[in-house]
């Protein structure tokens, strides 16, 4: 038994494991996804606090290149949150949900709704919880506003294409987290993925649907550089470049490494 435990995971394994992940929540009840959702964007909205926090401490305190490190270093926290504790996450779905489709386990249909259930969750559990930071610790003076506004403005100047460019590395590094915890066995070492996959796109600047979502949103409320239309603009490519990275560079290649010549997996 311990052997079994200890020894590595073939890639037939994991992909049979992602196939068997995938249809519980794909024949999941839309009420408990959504909520669940909701719950995941409460949850990694503590990466923004969190970096929130850390800009408004060390500003003007530290070496430039120190804090972005120290931002990236923050950005994982929400993660740990979600994905530990099984909450349902947009950018981890664009992954793990396409594989059985890819399989024909499940249609574009089941598809379609799972990913419009998950990713109205996430935002509206990411809009509440930006509500809250953007009132109770401005208030307290735990935070200053203006941090909103130097988080978000990081990923709205560019042009569209460069972040379309980020989301699809983002939701790429998102989509090998998925693959990856399925193949670790335990949580000392799903948290070191988490910790290592979210700093790099810390590390990086690269632009998350639902992480910046609550960052952008945070800063309208908080601040007048940051405007509805900066909002939505960041937020549809960003969610378009998330998708593809997760679905094309993850989803799709490893299915066809894997399942090429193969026709039955768990159903």
């Amino acid at each position: 038994m311990r052997d079994a435990l200890n020894r590595p995971k073939n890639v037939e394994e994991i992909l049979n494991e992602q196939i068997e992940t995938a249809m519980r929540e794909h024949d999941r009840s839309h009420l408990n996804l959504f909520l669940s959702s909701i719950s995941a964007g409460l949850e990694v909205g503590f990466s923004v606090f969190l970096m929130a926090a850390i800009y408004s401490l060390f500003f003007g305190q530290v070496h430039p290149s120190v804090l972005h490190i120290l931002l990236a270093l923050s950005y994982p926290l929400g993660f740990i949150f979600v994905i530990i504790g099984k909450s349902e996450l947009f950018t981890e779905h664009t992954t793990l949900a396409v594989i059985p489709v890819l399989n024909r386990n499940a249609t574009v249909k089941s598809l379609m709704a799972l990913w419009g259930v998950v990713y109205s969750g996430n935002i509206i559990g990411g809009t509440f919880f930006g509500i809250i930071m953007s009132i109770v610790p401005v208030r307290m003076g735990i935070l200053d506003p203006s941090s909103f506004e130097q988080l978000a403005l990081k990923l709205t100047n560019h042009p569209w294409t460069i972040i379309i460019g980020s989301g699809i590395l983002a939701g790429w590094l998102m989509g090998l987290l998925s693959w990856l915890n399925t193949s670790a066995q335990e949580t000392i070492s799903r948290i070191t993925l988490v910790v290592l996959v979210t700093t790099v796109i810390g590390i990086g600047g690269l632009h998350h649907a639902i992480v910046g979502s609550i960052e952008m949103f945070t800063a309208c409320l908080t601040g007048d550089q940051i405007s509805w239309g900066d909002y939505l603009t960041v937020q549809i490519w960003t969610t378009l470049g998330n998708i593809v990275g997760g679905v094309v560079f993850v989803a799709f290649l490893k299915w066809s490494h894997v399942a090429s010549g193969k026709a039955v997996f768990s159903e």
